[in-house]
């Protein structure tokens, strides 16, 4: 059974940086994907970064482009998000995802559709105040 565990949230002041874990496990597939969603209260959910981990390639929402960075230590299958010059509005709970396909995004495109995924474990709140 595919599990993923999301960890590393917490509370930070505005500027500050905090570094989310996604762990995968139970499964054998190499080339997959494993993307970051985020959904704030009273808004839609957002796509904010993916990375490929056959092809290595990562992509990025607009909204955290420079400031976010994704990366992957594949004999741990783990996931980060470093995120650094943190804003309010990054406060929201945040989702791992795995794809068992990353093919699918070879294009950089659809990686921020939710609904292309094909497993997503428990969210952890990130909260950055003012």
């Amino acid at each position: 059974e595919v599990q993923l565990q999301a960890s590393g949230g917490g509370l930070v002041q505005a500027g500050g940086s905090l570094r989310l874990s996604c762990a995968a496990s139970g499964f054998t597939f190499d080339d997959y994907a494993i993307g970051w969603f985020r959904q704030a209260p009273g808004k839609l959910l957002e796509g904010i970064s993916c990375i490929s981990i056959g092809a290595r390639d990562t992509y990025y929402a607009d909204s955290v482009k420079g400031r976010f960075t994704i990366s992957s230590d594949n004999a741990k299958n783990t996931v980060y998000l470093q995120m650094n010059s943190l804003k309010p509005e990054d406060t929201a709970l945040y989702y791992c995802v795995l794809d068992v396909d990353e093919a699918k995004y070879r294009d950089s495109t659809g990686w921020e559709i939710a609904a292309l995924y094909d497993y997503w474990g428990q969210g952890t709140q990130v909260t950055v105040s003012s």
